[in-house]
């Protein structure tokens, strides 16, 4: 028995899941993988300004409009996603461009400047193919070719026909094609913006249909998974139609790179499950564990009274005000907590795991 088999039988024996226990998950995968998956393409806001966003329907700190409005329709998109995966019905192209439809919202001009200082513009077509050839520079300064506008209507046909025949037949495991999915949809990049994020809904639009547990690819570990990838561009080389079309052997980098991910992914969510709600909290994607109950008590009173003051922090926590100072540094500096509005209130962005 592989590891992630191991991990997935433990999973399986939690379940079934109370209600408040499906809550808290659902929470915690709907901050982590909205906030990390925009992030890897560059959004600015922070988890914080995506849990007040997404929770609480507000806008706080400085940050491009345009990087709110893209968070909100993410997640417009996440449900979705999760949706069309309950319903158990084929995988369309049409379900693919609808989603590419929804994150974009709508067509927009990209302006750019040529090596020549010649300044020219494209746009984006929100839920159609692309028009323009795409690439990427590779970190060899190489230029990576995707697709050709011409050969992807055809390319993408083959792929949701293929997912489609091969999903029930019990080929690959679920990672198997997770990763496979992944793999040749990058290969093809069909769409001029947004490839990278719709990539990642449906790895998870596949993960759930086949009853595993969704993943997040955080965007502080962005590099391994680019690597993972890299590495499996290096064994299907450079023909946009041969990567479209690889086989599991020539992308084992990223099936072990989507194996890993899952053990991780399932060890958090039980860790999460099981820990002690009274001294553990989570934040974008880890567990903590505070070494003083005054902190968890700090947090609490910021919950509870969003205007409470130094002062009143320090006396209700019976320790002198430069120790409180000391504390709201620490955990404003590491994304716990911040202070925004008129009048200034303390917001909580790390959250208990108590059900």
């Amino acid at each position: 028995m592989t590891r992630l088999e191991q991990v997935y039988e433990k999973w399986l024996k939690l379940q079934p899941f109370s209600h408040e226990d499906e809550m808290r998950l659902n929470r915690k995968f709907m901050l982590d993988f909205n906030y990390n998956s925009n992030h890897i393409e560059g959004n600015t806001l922070t988890y914080g300004q995506t849990e007040v966003l997404l929770l609480l329907g507000r806008v706080v700190g400085d940050a491009p409009m345009k990087d709110f409005e893209e968070m909100k329709a993410h997640n417009v998109g996440l449900n979705m996603m999760e949706l069309q995966a309950k319903e158990q019905q084929p995988l369309t192209e049409s379900f693919i461009r609808q989603l590419h439809q929804v994150l974009l919202r709508e067509d927009y001009i990209v302006y750019r400047e040529l090596p020549n200082g010649i300044q020219t513009s494209y746009t984006v077509h929100a839920g159609c193919y692309k028009t323009r050839p795409n690439s990427v520079i590779t970190p060899t300064g190489e230029r990576f070719e995707y697709a050709s506008p011409e050969e992807t209507p055809a390319l993408m046909g083959d792929l949701v026909n293929w997912f489609n025949e091969v999903e029930q037949s019990g080929r690959y495991t679920p990672a198997q094609l997770a990763a496979l999915f992944h793999y040749r949809y990058i290969r093809i990049h069909p769409f001029e913006d947004g490839n990278g994020r719709i990539a990642r809904l449906l790895v998870n639009y596949i993960l759930l249909r086949q009853n595993y547990p969704m993943v997040v690819v955080l965007s502080r570990k962005k590099q391994s998974y680019l690597k993972a990838l890299g590495e499996a561009d290096k064994n299907t080389g450079v023909v946009p139609s041969v990567g479209a079309h690889a086989s599991l052997e020539m992308i084992e980098p990223f099936v072990q790179y989507m194996d890993k991910l899952l053990v991780e992914q399932i060890n958090g969510d039980i860790a999460f499950l099981q820990s002690n709600p009274l001294e553990t909290w989570w934040y974008n994607g880890e567990l903590v564990k505070f070494r003083s109950d005054k902190s968890i008590s700090m947090l609490q009173l910021m919950i509870d009274n969003p205007r409470i003051t130094i002062a009143e922090l320090s006396e209700q926590l019976s320790i002198n005000s430069s120790a409180v100072q000391k504390q709201v540094a620490t955990m404003t500096k590491k994304g716990y907590i911040s202070k925004e509005g008129t009048p200034k209130q303390w917001l909580v962005h790390i959250f208990s795991t108590i059900k």
